[in-house]
């Protein structure tokens, strides 16, 4: 009786945020499609492993592999997530993570995988993967123009950032009170660098030339690899049983009437930035879905977060709710007419892929790069704010309105629409791409992947 082949495994390690897990384990799923060729392993912390659907990744043979971090005094278990922890925590978090080399080492051993798909936040797993001779794979889940500042202090010293329009000097966020410090900017931009530099020739990126090319351009020349853009990393809409309520008051409304704000599921609107935001819906006069979210350890109630009497005024103008909503099922609903938003990049992607304009309200970190590249593509308008960065009433309103009334509105939702059905083009083919770079990365791929075939 013939041996049972071997299919070629694949450990995937994100970084700990959730923003940077789904478009992983979206690949994951893709590629476990070809499940006679691919073993697929996904790493991360108990918490996050637990928020991810166990029957999901059974239904796909993803096999779903624990990361012990230590437990530090200030950041026991159930907070080694970027999810709910104040941003001061992260970087001790990080050191967290950190820590947890030696373990990363281990499951090496013991999985022996045939390549390891990294986030750009570890170099010290780019290097246990190379010592064991394991060709690594860099991901890239959010936009690349924000890589672009990074590679050029690195790679282009003494010349001039060729890109002008996403230069933030000066800029309202290198003033705002949650930035990331700057010693903490500067490590995790090292890391970056470091993970890119000792990867393989192949960089992945959740990204598309529509967007960005001239910035996928740069990152290849100035590293010499070749940039892979394979988004849209967005999980598939599937009917579900009964329609949820949010999608039956949905209907109700006209078309392209209702705007949809959320933040993502790990940043946090300041409570000014949140009253300002109320009054500017209020000011809009359009309907609107907010999905509002605490930080861990804050009990407040919706009524109590918003200002007095905010509800009975809006009536069923608006629906406000806390926690969790079906975004992609909003977003793709006929009465959604813009997004507002942070601009994490997962929230860009899919606002585009169903045509549907942007409001932005970027907060930190690499989201004012996001909604600037959005702003180039022709998708995107920024609410204006006040020198400092506060959320200003009237900026909110203003950009609403030209959004969903105005001709400004029909042509960036006509320039969403453009995108997205190229971005749609694309999506069939993606996967075999991207096996085909993995075919070349190294011999003994090579020879198992003969082996499967035979």
């Amino acid at each position: 009786m013939a041996a049972q082949k071997q299919a070629i495994k694949i450990l995937m390690l994100p970084w700990l945020a959730h923003g940077h897990i789904t478009p992983f384990f979206e690949l994951a799923k893709r590629l476990a499609k070809h499940r006679t060729i691919f073993q697929i392993y996904v790493c991360s912390t108990h918490v996050n492993l637990q928020a991810i659907d166990p029957n999901l990744a059974r239904t796909h043979s993803i096999e779903l592999v624990e990361l012990h971090l230590p437990s530090l005094p200030d950041l026991p278990p159930h907070m080694h997530t970027t999810k709910g922890i104040p941003l001061h925590l992260e970087p001790t978090l990080m050191k967290a993570f950190d820590m947890a080399a030696k373990d990363f080492e281990l499951l090496l051993d013991r999985l022996e995988p045939d390549l390891l798909v990294s986030d750009l936040f570890q170099p010290w797993a780019v290097q246990a993967a190379a010592a064991r001779n394991v060709p690594v794979v860099n991901f890239v889940v959010t936009g690349v123009a924000v890589l672009t500042r990074l590679v050029h202090a690195f790679c282009n010293s003494g010349r001039e950032f060729p890109f002008p329009e996403i230069d933030f000097s000066g800029h309202w966020s290198s003033k705002r009170g949650r930035k990331v410090s700057d010693e903490v900017g500067r490590d995790w931009a090292l890391r970056v660098f470091k993970c890119l530099r000792m990867s393989s020739d192949v960089v992945l990126v959740n990204t598309s030339p529509e967007f960005e090319g001239k910035y996928i351009d740069f990152l290849a020349s100035s590293f010499n690899k070749k940039i892979l853009p394979i988004a849209p990393m967005v999980p598939q809409i599937k009917p579900n049983g009964e329609k949820p309520e949010i999608l039956k008051w949905l209907d109700k409304k006209s078309p392209k009437s209702t705007v949809y704000v959320s933040f993502g599921s790990e940043y946090y609107l300041t409570n000014q930035d949140r009253e300002e935001l109320a009054h500017g819906l209020e000011q809009s006069h359009v309907n609107f879905i907010w999905v509002i979210r605490f930080p861990k350890g804050e009990s407040l109630t919706i009524e109590e977060a918003l200002p007095e009497g905010y509800m009975k005024r809006v009536g069923d103008r608006g629906l406000i709710m806390e926690g969790w909503a079906p975004q992609l099922e909003i977003l793709n609903h006929s009465s959604v007419g813009a997004f507002v938003c942070h601009c994490g990049w997962n929230s860009v992607v899919e606002s585009v892929m169903f045509g549907v304009p942007i409001v932005a309200l970027p907060m930190q970190l690499d989201q004012p790069w996001h909604a600037k590249v959005a702003n180039l593509a022709g998708v995107c308008v920024e609410a204006e704010r006040d020198d400092e960065g506060n959320v200003k009433r009237e900026g909110v309103a203003k950009a609403i309105k030209e959004v969903v009334f105005e001709e400004i509105g029909e042509a960036l939702r006509g320039k969403a629409r453009e995108i997205g059905e190229a971005l749609r083009k694309r999506e069939g083919g993606i996967v075999d791409v991207v096996v085909r770079e993995f075919y070349s990365l190294s011999e003994p791929i090579k020879e198992r992947w003969v082996e499967i075939q035979e």
